[in-house]
């Protein structure tokens, strides 16, 4: 959230001059743009203006792709993140995702079953499963050829069932129509999701409508939905929804994630688990 401290150097619109409508929404825009997120009335008192005025002015500039209006003020605009392969992820917020892959392998207990996502994030899930010796009679679901390689290290104490589908190389998972026949069928006990974004204003966000459908299909298969994902993802967008912040149970993250965007998981009613990273 903004600190209402940092307002006091944001200069007041000067309503005299002719131009003061444009004036003010540049400031508006400015300050927006450099402090990532401002409420309504602190800008509203800063600038002089009524909130009315305010939302008005936002919702103008929001028009215009300058900003973003979300619950309660504004926020800038995030440019969506295109497609990185596998193994260029692999090395990037290592310890978050470890962090994250221990505290959710730690809610399973020997019988339940787990649809598993694919992504970095989830073959850190995948690990930390393998590593939990006592896990026995677990069943795993997973769209993902690495991920269920990784496990393979764990039969036959864990039985692992590959979802099917049409390969996509870049994130060795399996998508298209074919990969929700099974996960149609199914009702896990857990489902762990990962996702390209966590925007405050459209909720979890994935790259592609293959990509979503998946997902989707996993939330409905699950009885308890988790998305696990690093702090980096809070706040970034993407180009397809994937579902709103109700319809999930828990966001389980690591490190320093964007509070405005958890803020908007929270106001959902949704749990958001954010883990210390050593």
């Amino acid at each position: 959230m903004s600190d209402p401290a940092a307002l006091t150097d944001f200069p007041a619109a000067n309503a005299g001059e002719a131009s003061g409508s444009e004036a003010r929404r540049q400031q508006l825009l400015d300050f927006v743009r450099h402090h990532e997120f401002a409420r309504i009335q602190d800008l509203a008192r800063q600038l002089g203006v009524s909130e009315v005025t305010v939302r008005s002015d936002i919702d103008i500039l929001a028009r215009a792709g300058g900003i973003r209006r979300v619950r309660g003020g504004a926020m800038r605009v995030v440019e969506a993140v295109p497609e990185v392969v596998y193994e260029a992820r692999v090395s990037s917020h290592q310890r978050e995702k470890r962090a994250i892959g221990m505290a959710a392998a730690a809610m399973l207990a020997p019988g339940d079953s787990v649809i598993l996502d694919v992504g970095t994030t989830a073959m850190a899930v995948a690990d930390a499963i393998v590593d939990r010796q006592d896990l026995t009679n677990l069943t795993v679901f997973t769209p993902g050829l690495n991920i269920a390689l990784a496990l393979e290290r764990a039969i036959p104490r864990i039985e692992v069932v590959v979802t099917g589908g049409t390969l996509r190389p870049q994130q060795h998972s399996l998508v298209g129509p074919n990969s929700t026949l099974i996960l149609d069928q199914i009702r896990a006990t857990f489902g762990f999701l990962g996702c390209n974004g966590i925007d405050p204003s459209h909720g979890i966000v994935g790259l592609s409508l293959s990509d979503v459908a998946l997902k989707q299909a996993i939330l409905r298969a699950s009885r308890t939905s988790v998305i696990v994902t690093d702090a980096s993802k809070f706040s970034q967008t993407s180009l397809v929804r994937v579902c709103g912040f109700e319809d999930i149970d828990m966001v389980l993250t690591a490190g320093a994630p964007d509070p405005v965007s958890v803020e908007a998981v929270r106001e959902a009613g949704t749990e958001v688990r954010i883990l210390p990273v050593d």
